[in-house]
């Protein structure tokens, strides 16, 4: 398994808002230049929602996890739980070849949260049995090389069983190459710049969203973070901004401690709308949604933005969602 810390030059990881907002965009606007793609010439960009759950249990929402296709490649950003059968459930019904197991080899992770990262066998293993043929490539904070090498040590037995018994399976399915990676541009490929951004959360040391600009969209994912302009630079206008949020109603039913928890580690509802009327994106979609209870909690949310006076176009999202 090969680890390597990402040389793009970055600021101050621990603190977000001193990112020069024209730099940040001129590095994005001569990468994409550099990218030589018409977008006649390719599909553009298409975001599946795999996952749109916390860690409070619901069967009808997975753990957070994107995709974003591009030409008939799938770039996956976090991998909760299920997210391998969401992908495999997303492309038998939406027709999509991009989000079959087999083809799924590069993801991107926000921070090392349980509820991002507990699909990380998952996404390991599976694809491998079902033919991958290449290397996993993981993108994400430091920490995330150890998680990928333990992961592996612990089934060893079966990755032995799977490249030397009856199956002979391809080893090279069975291996990651880690990118522990700091904040800049991360990773760039015929389809897109991926350029990953420093967010508050809480007491995590790292903690990323991620712009993922390719022809004809622009798609910025804030991952779980505090309230931070850092999202509302990056976006700048994009075409989609994905967003985690939690419920006004549903907070004022918690207790003190949690309450302090939540404000520290995520975004209210009435502080997102405030963020996206800076961002400007032409939709704002929010998943790793906290709700309150009740008939129609997804419409109390978006209630509570409009009350805070955001007046653009807001969706909330469910599992296999495009956009």
């Amino acid at each position: 398994m090969k680890n390597r810390l990402d040389s793009t030059k970055t600021m101050d990881l621990k603190n977000p808002i001193e990112l020069p907002m024209r730099r940040f965009l001129l590095s994005i606007g001569l990468l994409v230049c550099g990218l030589a793609l018409s977008s006649s010439a390719q599909t553009q960009a298409q975001l599946v929602v795999l996952g749109s759950g916390t860690p409070i249990l619901d069967p009808d929402r997975s753990g957070p996890a994107l995709a974003i296709l591009v030409n008939g490649f799938a770039y996956l950003i976090d991998f909760g739980p299920g997210v391998v059968r969401r992908a495999s459930l997303a492309s038998e019904q939406h027709h999509l070849d991009a989000l079959q197991p087999s083809h799924l080899k590069i993801a991107f992770v926000t921070h090392l949260h349980s509820d991002h990262t507990a699909g990380l066998a998952d996404l390991f293993l599976s694809p491998a049995v079902e033919g991958r043929g290449a290397p996993l490539e993981l993108f994400g904070p430091p920490g995330l090389a150890d998680m990928a090498k333990h992961i592996r040590a612990a089934y060893s037995k079966d990755i032995q069983l799977r490249i030397n018994g009856l199956e002979h399976g391809d080893a090279r399915a069975y291996e990651m190459n880690v990118h522990e990676i700091k904040e800049g541009v991360v990773f760039q490929d015929k389809n897109v710049v991926v350029t990953a951004f420093a967010v508050p959360h809480g007491s995590w040391d790292y903690a990323y969203g991620y712009r993922f600009d390719a022809p004809g969209k622009s798609i910025v994912i804030s991952g779980d973070t505090g309230p931070s302009d850092a999202v509302a630079r990056a976006c700048h206008g994009c075409d989609l901004l994905l967003h985690e949020v939690y419920s006004v109603a549903w907070f004022q039913q918690k207790p003190q401690a949690r309450q302090k928890y939540h404000a520290a580690f995520h975004t209210s509802s009435t502080e997102l709308a405030r963020i996206a009327a800076i961002a400007k994106p032409k939709k704002l979609v929010l998943y790793h949604q906290l709700f309150s209870r009740g008939e129609d909690p997804a419409k109390v949310l978006i209630e509570e933005m409009r009350s805070a006076g955001y007046v653009g176009a807001v969706v909330s999202a469910n599992d296999l969602d495009i956009f």
